[in-house]
């Protein structure tokens, strides 16, 4: 490989080495190898931001194996094609199937891209179906009460005999800013319920 290519390595934790990654990549021909320690969860790797600024087109990234780069399948079919769009190349030294400099490479590319949005349309299929199922039960997504109907009244109880809201908040296990905002809402409906009940009927029969 004739310069062009840059190598992007990255381990978890500074108590792990790169050395064998480093190795690698520059036996395989990378004449700049970007090194980054962090989880492959973390979206701000400030070296990889640096090793795609760098990154020119005619140029091919290589990584020691596919890990090193994405947390999924779907995710490196993004990365791996916004790298084409740019005219960058990629290769994998663990997979060297996926080497998107060659015609062969590109069509197991292809297939491998194919893969991530039949994986993304599951995902998305999976979740719509939970939602809906949750839903005919009578339960909506997101988080779960942290204070149930029962643990309200026992606080407006409590909060009635004269209690702390640190006090009534230990009780009923939840924080205090939980329990404020749920005391709020509850003012607040029962003082809605209130106009309501005091506005005034108006008869709908005329009377002439």
């Amino acid at each position: 490989m004739s310069g062009n290519a840059i190598g992007y390595a990255r381990v978890s934790t500074r108590g792990q080495s790169l050395d064998s990654q480093v190795d690698a990549l520059v036996a395989a021909g990378a004449v700049r190898v970007f090194q980054e320690y962090a989880s492959g969860a973390t979206q701000a790797r400030a070296r990889w931001k640096e090793c795609l600024d760098y990154l020119q087109p005619g140029n091919v990234l290589l990584v020691a194996d596919l890990t090193r780069l994405g947390r999924s399948t779907a995710d490196l079919a993004d990365i791996v094609t916004v790298l084409g769009q740019r005219g960058i190349g990629f290769r994998s030294l663990a997979e060297p199937w996926l080497d998107t400099t060659s015609a062969h490479g590109k069509l197991i590319f292809d297939m491998f891209a194919s893969l991530a949005e039949y994986e993304r349309s599951r995902l998305s299929e999976r979740t719509k179906a939970g939602l809906t199922a949750a839903k005919a039960r009578g339960r909506l997504g997101g988080r779960p009460r942290v204070i149930t109907a029962g643990k309200m009244e026992t606080a407006l109880q409590l909060r009635k005999e004269g209690k702390t809201l640190k006090e009534t908040a230990e009780r009923i296990s939840v924080s205090v800013s939980s329990l404020t905002r749920a005391l709020s809402a509850t003012a607040a409906a029962g003082s809605a319920t209130s106009r309501s009940r005091a506005a005034p009927k108006v008869s709908s029969r005329s009377s002439f």
